[in-house]
């Protein structure tokens, strides 16, 4: 018989279990920070002394204090000390201090492609805030010309979204 759920590890309750409040409030306080979805930072791998409960951090690498050995997982503080989450393939959380999600791959936190100044591919932005609207080609007389400055616009738009090398 298992004593916690599969996925997230959260506490499960046995017919008479003693003290079952405790088990499904440590289930409630991982769940809770599972689905708040952010995080403050990723980059601290010693502990905030004065952290809320309720706040979320990902532990950063070479981790000390309360947090020695829990690189990567998830740090959640609590009334009752820090509670720690092992992050699984798919745990999407918006990092705040980066203004960018970070999501777990199963073996390591990679950066979203959605960023707070636009859509990254490969690191490189591939969409960007809009831009001014393009005007139609009006007239008539010298067609060349207006269709070259219309392209020239169409390609100086695409260039600045980050949809084609400048």
């Amino acid at each position: 018989m298992m004593d916690a759920t599969s996925r997230w590890a959260l506490p499960l309750l046995f017919a008479g279990q003693a003290q079952k409040e405790l088990f499904h409030n440590e289930a409630l306080t991982l769940a809770d920070a599972l689905l708040h979805g952010a995080v403050e930072s990723a980059d601290l791998a010693v502990p905030p002394v004065d952290a809320e409960p309720g706040r979320c951090w990902i532990v950063a690498a070479g981790a000390s204090g309360e947090w020695a050995g829990k690189d990567g997982a998830v740090a959640v503080a609590s009334e009752g000390g820090w509670r720690f989450i092992t992050p699984r393939a798919g745990l999407n959380l918006w990092v705040i201090d980066r203004n960018v999600a970070l999501f777990h791959d199963g073996a390591q936190w990679r950066e979203g492609a959605v960023h707070d100044d636009g859509l990254y591919l490969g690191g490189n932005r591939v969409v960007a805030e809009r831009q001014d609207a393009i005007g139609d080609p009006a007239g008539g007389a010298v067609v060349d010309a207006e269709s070259r400055a219309t392209i020239a616009a169409i390609l100086e738009a695409l260039r600045s979204h980050g949809l084609i090398v400048p």
